[in-house]
């Protein structure tokens, strides 16, 4: 029989790049700013009254240090999978947010810009791991530290939606989202 399976995603703290404006997507070694610590120790705080029972994070810095904070709240162990990495935006990372939004189709699932991955692509990696998790699952309410596509990607595959249907919003950084998966 299939049983419910509570993910607790958890958006990073705001990274340099958040708060400059830059396309971040698979760029390993931006960190946290001194709000991006607090809100991650907030996000922490929020995910150890909910008592996960496995903390798995993206191996990006700014996940991982979220993640820092969410393991000393919780006393648990941290795993890191690159699966949960944001969408790889390839050449257009370190650019202006801003500059992009005229010349990028945002809305086209199946594009992505040279060296990245489209949304389709960042949506069968997500549903993957979901799968695995799933099948394999460490515990029964596991926190994931992760990235804010990721997230509505990881909303979209539990919904059975395609790429064409992800969800528009994006959760604030240092935010949780509570997902049920049966698995």
């Amino acid at each position: 029989m299939a049983r419910p399976l509570t993910l607790l995603l958890v958006r990073h703290g705001q990274s340099e790049w958040n708060a400059a404006g830059l396309m971040q997507g698979q760029t390993a070694h931006v960190p946290l700013t001194p709000l991006g610590h607090e809100q991650a120790r907030a996000a922490a705080a929020e995910l150890a009254g909910l008592s996960p029972g496995a903390l798995i994070s993206s191996d990006l810095v700014r996940a991982v240090q979220t993640a820092e904070h969410c393991a000393r709240a919780t006393g648990l162990p941290i795993v890191t999978s690159p699966a949960l990495r944001e969408q790889g935006y390839g050449e257009l990372e370190g650019r202006p947010s801003r500059e992009l939004w005229d010349i990028v189709d945002w809305t086209d699932p199946h594009w992505s810009a040279p060296g990245g991955e489209s949304l389709a692509e960042l949506q069968g990696r997500v549903g993957a791991f979901l799968k695995h998790l799933g099948a394999e699952p460490p515990a029964d309410v596991i926190a994931l530290v992760t990235h804010g596509d990721t997230i509505r990607a990881a909303q979209a595959v539990v919904a059975g939606l395609g790429p064409d249907a992800m969800p528009a919003v994006t959760p604030p950084n240092g935010t949780v989202t509570r997902l049920e998966l049966i698995a």
